[in-house]
């Protein structure tokens, strides 16, 4: 019997999949790629050495931009279990995903595994019996257009992110990266947060009535919209500035007092009574980006914890590809879907024709159908409860794509809309007042009656919400219940939520459905932005890098910019463009515009001002002088004349007001100078640190790389008590304990990350007590070092804190500190907290997020037992 391989990208894919071939397919898969462009010489094989030290980042930039590739690291197992199946094949099926990444993927599959018997590209939208037998019947080549736009997407973000991030460092702070995608995305946060710290809040009053008709018992609400036919102002009528359109009356609280007490007793007589008749239609099936951005309102989920579970939905068999711009419906799934309107629904909601939908999103690339449920019968939401849990993710996303899809092939909803306008005099003044209240009636739900779709405004109505308004007719009377006035101030923009951002990175044309939930997570990991609840707020290094990137990298940071490269990528898929020619004008440019090699030149970068990119005054203090926000390699602080104050990091930059930033350097520090040191006359302080307090040994030099001795305090210890020759002699770490008898080397004791040790060449054994750094002997120490070391002998710390049932496992989530610093975990699965994260805000449903993503990256790969050392012959 014939044997044919079939590889995908994941194993839960290849399971699937194999329900629905026969014997004589072998489903395997790669686990994600297993090629990439090598970050350091450490990866590169000897015979490819001199090429990596001739290529600029693993990159030969004289060779068309020809980048090196090696397999991973984590891939290697995988790439020698896969040739090893080769081995026994007579054809090899690459079913990996249908996009760019997953048409790489099996290019380099191709590449690594170089088969002697047929290759066939395998491709589905869909994993059902019939979606896999008809790939399998119907295969194509390996599209090496495709396959070349993922290759230039790779390499322009490899040279970005290689040459510019180095800049960040020196200028900024090191550790900083700056991407293609993601240092717009930071910018459009930026760019809001801005817009909050110019705006100035206004004051505005209003007046507000409770009305019935005369002898009727039905009372309904009316604001004042009209004073002597001049409009009266609402939020909406003022600027960023506070100033109000000068059509506008603006009434101040005390006005709004006088003429609400004057018209509580006057008559009112109704002036206009207008209907008018609405139509809403079905809103369209789910794309990538509207399926996170829903998700986002109605599951509080984030990009990647829906992308989690859309991912696997799909791998399980249970909805279409979810990676898609597409909007459109196959034939099988309108009928599947009207099928179930009839009978779910009724005849009624069931329309003539099935519904189409055009796509909208801007660049839209994917020729995918949009996320349905997979099949040519729609499974039941109770067919998911089964195989992940009533309150999964997976079941609460599937439940709303099932319903999404379904709605978009019902009729419209129907109603009736309201308004009515009344009139009054002032008692004192005798001014004329208009008051108007809206109702709306739905009169068929339609589609409504499947699926609403919820909004960002807070005052906004949905779709399905109605404002029943009592029958009146134009002159008939009207008695006032009570008439009272409301003091309003104008709010600033609201912050991007994830659903919101990607709405906006959508609008942009940046990034592609496939990336947003990527590009959101990683300005999040690399601290640029912080949550607070559901907004994003950008931190003091996220001003200063889109600063930076702004004076100087303009164009890598302008949104039309980012989005002609996604364009032209796209023409490179479409053999529109060539690879070679695009990534040669983007790196050395073309005509009078500079490429990216020019603007990281020296002379370039010399212009740059460390000092000027990191300050952001707040504004001055009591005593005249100024207050500057700024960002140091060691985190934010303020400066004040020769003042100096740490500020948290997750500190809003419009929360940091003259007065907060008065607070912060007014605080007590535990900075304090313990005397100098008799050997070489240098100050010595405790101060406090990320970390803990540690002592110093002299004090930092500007202009110099070179650091001052630090030794971090015991836990015995605190700031305020410790003395001088306490910390003289925790600096003298680490200590010579003696020379090992084997060989001579030095075994010396010292404090670390993860507590006291001893240490003789990478030989390491942990110390039961801080203080046994300074009295264990050298035959203690050497015992100490020929004994293994222990594995699990640690005790099992108390949690930090109790954060409720995980809806995926229905097991408690508790949160720990481990020797990587604090995770949560639910006893299975554990995931340590990103740096936007905090101990003491961590909330349930970001420990839910996190578990979820860690999750969905599968098991942590198995470390490699360290080989024993032979020993040496006498």
């Amino acid at each position: 019997m014939p044997k044919h391989l079939v590889i995908v990208e994941s194993p839960a894919k290849a399971k699937t999949i194999g329900r629905y071939l026969g014997d004589d397919f072998v489903v395997e898969s790669s686990v994600g790629h297993i090629r990439d462009i090598p970050t350091k010489v450490g990866e590169v094989s000897d015979a490819k050495k001199a090429a990596w030290k001739a290529s600029r980042f693993g990159i030969d930039i004289d060779d068309d931009f020809k980048p090196m590739y090696v397999v991973t690291p984590n891939s290697k197992k995988q790439v020698a279990a896969l040739r090893k199946e080769m081995k026994g094949a007579d054809s090899l099926y690459l079913a990996t995903d249908e996009d760019r990444e997953g048409e790489a993927i099996a290019w380099h599959l191709l590449e690594v595994l170089k088969p002697t018997v047929p290759v066939h590209r395998m491709v589905f939208h869909e994993i059902t019996a019939n979606a896999i037998r008809e790939a399998v019947e119907n295969p194509r080549e390996i599209d090496q257009r495709v396959v070349a736009a993922q290759e230039a997407r790779r390499v322009l973000d490899r040279l970005f992110g290689y040459e510019v991030s180095p800049v960040l460092w020196r200028k900024v702070q090191r550790g900083l990266s700056a991407g293609r995608v993601q240092s717009p995305a930071t910018r459009i946060i930026v760019e809001r947060e801005r817009e909050r710290l110019a705006f100035v809040a206004a004051e505005y009053a209003g007046v507000a009535g409770i009305f019935t008709p005369a002898d009727e018992d039905a009372e309904f609400e009316a604001k004042l919209t009209t004073v002597d036919g001049d409009r009266v102002a609402t939020g909406k009528d003022f600027d960023q500035a506070g100033i109000p359109r000068n059509d506008r009356l603006v009434l101040a609280p005390a006005a709004a007092v006088m003429l609400a007490d004057e018209l509580a007793g006057a008559p009112f007589t109704v002036v206009s009574v207008e209907r008018k008749p609405y139509t809403r239609r079905p809103y369209a099936p789910f794309r990538t980006a509207t399926l996170q951005q829903e998700a986002g309102r109605k599951l509080r989920f984030g990009a990647r914890r829906t992308m989690s579970a859309a991912q696997r939905l799909y791998e399980s068999g249970f909805i279409t590809y979810m990676r898609t711009d597409s909007t459109n419906l196959s034939g099988t799934a309108l009928s599947a879907a009207r099928s179930l309107v009839a009978g779910r629904f009724g005849e009624q909601y069931l329309p003539d024709a099935p519904r189409f939908y055009g796509k909208k999103a801007k660049g839209a690339q994917e020729a995918h159908e949009a996320i349905r449920p997979a099949g040519e019968r729609f499974q039941d939401p109770k067919a998911v409860v089964g195989s992940f849990g009533a309150m999964s993710d997976e079941s609460r996303l599937y439940d709303l794509i099932w319903k999404r899809t379904v709605a978009s092939q019902m009729k419209d909803a129907k109603g009736e809309s309201l308004q009515i306008r009344l009139s009054g005099t002032a008692a004192t003044s005798e001014r004329s007042c208009e008051f108007s209240a809206t109702g709306r009636t739905i009169l068929f739900a339609g589609f409504l009656k499947a699926y609403v779709e919820d909004i960002d405004d807070p005052d906004a109505a949905r779709d399905d919400q109605e404002s029943h308004l009592p029958e009146l007719d134009e002159g008939q009377g009207l008695d006032a219940v009570s008439v009272g006035s409301t003091v309003h101030e104008t709010k600033p923009p609201a912050r991007y939520t994830e659903a919101s951002l990607v709405k906006r990175l959508e609008e942009l044309g940046i990034g592609r459905p496939s990336t947003y939930a990527s590009i959101i997570s990683t300005i999040q990991d690399r601290g640029y932005v912080r949550k607070h609840g559901s907004a994003l707020a950008p931190t003091l290094k996220a001003f200063a890098v889109v600063g930076l990137l702004e004076e100087h990298f303009g164009d890598y940071v302008d949104y039309d910019f980012t989005a002609l490269m996604e364009e032209d990528l796209d023409k490179i898929a479409g053999g529109e463009e060539q690879m070679a020619p695009y990534l040669e004008r983007f790196y050395s440019g073309s005509g009078d515009h500079p490429g990216l090699k020019d603007l990281v030149s020296v002379d370039a970068l010399e212009a740059i001002d460390p000092r000027e990119i990191n300050s952001f005054p707040i504004g001055d203090a009591a005593d005249g002088v100024a207050i500057v926000a700024r960002c140091g390699q060691y985190g934010p602080y303020l400066v004040h004349g020769e003042e100096r104050a740490s500020i948290p990091e997750d500190l809003p930059l419009d929360e940091l007001t003259v007065e907060r930033a008065t607070e912060f350097l007014e605080a007590p520090s535990d900075d304090r100078t313990l005397g100098e040191d008799p050997e070489t006359g240098l100050t010595v302080s405790v101060k406090a640190g990320r970390f803990g307090p540690y002592v110093q040994l002299g004090d930092r030099d500007a202009d110099s790389k070179d650091k001052p001795k630090t030794a971090s305090l015991f836990k015995t210890m605190s700031p305020e008590t410790v003395t001088l020759d306490e910390a003289l002699r925790l600096l003298t770490q680490p200590r010579t304990v003696g020379a090992h008898p084997e060989d001579g080397k030095p075994i010396t004791a010292q404090n670390g990350r993860y507590g006291p040790y001893v240490k003789w060449e990478k030989e390491t054994r942990s110390l039961d007590d801080e203080e046994e750094i300074f009295t264990i002997d050298l035959d203690a120490a050497v015992a100490l070092l020929s004994q293994p070391k222990k594995r699990g002998g640690r005790k099992t710390a108390a949690p930090l804190k109790e954060l409720g049932d995980d809806p995926n496992t229905g097991k408690p989530i508790v949160l720990k500190n481990g020797r990587f610093g604090p995770y949560v975990t639910d006893g299975e699965t554990n995931a340590s907290l990103r740096v936007v994260d905090s101990v003491d805000t961590i909330t349930a449903d970001r420990a839910i997020e996190l578990l979820a993503e860690r999750r969905a990256k599968g098991p942590a790969p198995k470390r490699k037992k360290a080989a024993k050392k032979k020993p040496k012959k006498k």
